[in-house]
């Protein structure tokens, strides 16, 4: 299968191992990725505080660049729930129909990882090997927003060598959410500290997520602390094997 890649701008400018692990599990898997050079953001960091007229020329794009693909997947649920939930809408309420419609066209063809490995591949055992102790922090627009349920739970269960242990009160927010997290501190830093300390209890050496924006704001606040546990994304969790590991 030709599969086109949506790294997302924070893959792309903090994150981009998450978004070459993408491409390498799906090599490895047989499919073909190929990465539109003229991709930027997906838009929701505009929309998410209000200036959904400026989020418009990147939903214009994300349609026009991605268009021609059968496929694309995001290591993001983040973006990904963006994509399906609101392009459409920013493009209606600024009377645009037609983009309207392309974009519900492209965001049906747009996955999140798991969606795609599980939902249209059809694999739950991709072969990895992760000799570590890991716990799993459901994302609060994966969960709540893309409804993935246990699909990386399946996929982390068929990891050889990786011991998963369920994080306590997993639902509960991280306390990042975007822009939450800057004019919230006070209450993005104790949902935080509940989080860290539930990661904590599990003994895990590894927290990952599907979502690099989580993981920054978690991994963040560990490092601090000077805890030893790493945050890992889902995807380096599964392109790993026992030559790379």
């Amino acid at each position: 299968m030709r599969i086109a890649l949506f790294a997302t701008c924070l893959a792309d400018t903090m994150f981009p191992a998450a978004a070459k692990a993408t491409v390498q599990l799906l090599e490895r898997l047989g499919h073909e990725v190929v990465f539109p050079p003229e991709q930027t953001c997906c838009g929701q960091m505009h929309v998410n505080t209000g200036y959904q007229k400026e989020a418009l020329p990147l939903v214009r794009r994300y349609v026009r660049t991605f268009e021609p693909c059968d496929v694309v997947v995001a290591p993001s649920g983040s973006c990904v729930g963006s994509i399906r939930h609101q392009h459409a809408t920013v493009a209606r309420q600024a009377g645009q129909e037609g983009l309207a419609s392309r974009a519900e066209a492209v965001a049906s063809r747009t996955y999140e990882l798991s969606e795609l490995l599980i939902d249209v591949l059809k694999i739950e055992d991709v072969g990895a090997y992760y000799p570590h102790r890991v716990t799993y922090h459901p994302t609060c627009h994966s969960l709540r927003v893309l409804r993935v349920g246990d699909r990386p739970l399946r996929l982390l269960r068929q990891v050889r060598g990786l011991d998963l242990v369920e994080l306590p009160q997993a639902e509960q927010c991280c306390g990042f959410g975007g822009t939450f997290s800057v004019k919230n501190a006070d209450t993005s830093t104790a949902m935080l500290a509940d989080k860290m300390r539930h990661v904590l209890d599990t003994g895990a050496d590894v927290c990952t997520a599907g979502d690099a924006s989580c993981l920054m704001h978690i991994g963040g606040g560990l490092s601090r602390l000077r805890t030893g546990v790493k945050t890992v994304h889902l995807a380096e969790i599964l392109a790993s094997t026992e030559a790379t590991a």
